[in-house]
């Protein structure tokens, strides 16, 4: 870059941006995937047939409805969402929570939610000029530290609180008592975070009612529609018609309203694979736990012996476990070269020290990341 870029850069980019690093996606290549929650588990080709035939009919030189009327009614019936409550779309989740959090930007207001979490929340922050407080979790369990948070909202006066239920990267399903005494507890929006809820059986969806400052927000993504882009944001329409002010038109493409509706008529085929994950989880955790030893807290937590690793519970489709200290990156580049990609989450929070993330594949892909392990430590 010649000087005279970089000067016009350091004059108008603002000084938050150019902080910032672009999220950074790894190239696969031939290696197992398994580092970025997906479904591994493609549509059986009969279904992939009539899906093709509906996007035949699909008028590409026409804008998409841009409230995606159809599409709003079938995921109302299918998320169970309340009659009463509104729907928005976004182009994945990140969109809803960008939405939100450019909503509410002003000088001096604060977004806040649990760390460590999903990093999307801390960056969209910046992004739109807040400030994001970040409040620990409980370093033994991940759990909420509850009087931390309340002294932090008391304190800060959020304009939004994000709380993923269950949370990422951990796993873990916060105590919905204590979700529910955050949300009345707080002045501004408290947006709970489902991306996992296929994997959890635990929502606040019912909850929307209750509470005036509440929205949920769902994705398709881990579903097995990834490649779709498709995020839900519930609540009330009061709180949904300011937000769509901002939502750019035609967000949701054509292509995308058609094959998201044709995936929901055939929701017993995503919930199947669902099952299937919830069942491969499972089988994974009590293979990890076979490398862990006794319990350290009376739970399912196993502390490592000095080879070993410490296998964190899950309710989601991936599980956080703890290497040796100062062993994580070799593990994890171990692990690469055995042709299996998993995510490292060594660095990114003082809470995540050593420990590395895995999503939950196939029983094939699954066995071979226990054998690039076993083999790693």
């Amino acid at each position: 870059m010649n000087a005279k870029s970089t000067q016009l850069i350091a004059q108008w980019i603002r000084p938050q941006v150019r902080a910032l690093s672009a999220y950074h996606v790894p190239e696969v290549g031939n290696l197992i995937k398994l580092d970025a929650m997906e479904n591994p588990y493609t549509w059986p080709t009969p279904l992939v047939d009539a899906w093709l035939e509906v996007l035949r009919n699909v008028s590409l030189n026409r804008y998409p409805d841009p409230q995606a009327r159809d599409l709003k009614a079938r995921l109302r019936t299918t998320l169970q969402i309340p009659q009463d409550m509104d729907i928005m779309l976004g182009n994945g989740s990140d969109e809803l929570i960008q939405i939100i959090a450019m909503a509410v930007a002003a000088p001096g207001r604060v977004v806040l939610s649990p760390e460590p979490s999903f990093s999307m929340y801390r960056m969209i922050s910046a992004f739109a000029g807040l400030e994001f407080v970040g409040v620990p979790l409980n370093a033994n369990d991940y759990s909420l530290d509850m009087p931390a948070m309340r002294e932090a909202i008391i304190q800060r006066r959020p304009a939004v609180v994000f709380l993923s239920h269950p949370n990422n990267p951990t796993g873990n399903l916060f105590d919905e008592q204590q979700v529910c005494e955050l949300i009345e507890i707080s002045p501004g929006l408290v947006v709970v975070d489902e991306a996992y809820n296929a994997f959890a059986d635990s929502t606040v969806m019912p909850r929307l009612a209750q509470y005036d400052n509440l929205l949920v927000l769902r994705t398709l993504s881990k579903m097995g529609l990834a490649g779709l882009r498709m995020g839900v944001l519930a609540g009330s329409p009061a709180w949904l018609n300011e937000l769509d002010k901002i939502r750019l038109p035609y967000n949701i493409s054509v292509l995308t309203q058609a094959s998201a509706e044709f995936a929901l008529r055939h929701y017993d085929v995503l919930e199947a694979q669902a099952a299937k994950l919830r069942d491969n989880r499972e089988q994974l955790l009590a293979a990890l736990r076979v490398l862990g030893t006794m319990s350290k807290c009376g739970g399912d937590v196993q502390e490592p012996p000095l080879n070993g690793i410490t296998v964190y519970p899950s309710r989601a489709n991936f599980i956080l476990f703890r290497v040796p200290a100062g062993h994580a990156r070799r593990i994890f580049e171990s692990i690469k070269a055995q042709g299996v990609l998993i995510k490292s989450m060594h660095g990114a929070s003082a809470l995540l020290a050593d420990c590395l993330r895995v999503t939950v594949g196939t029983p094939e892909e699954n066995q071979a990341f226990l054998k690039a392990l076993e083999h790693a430590l």
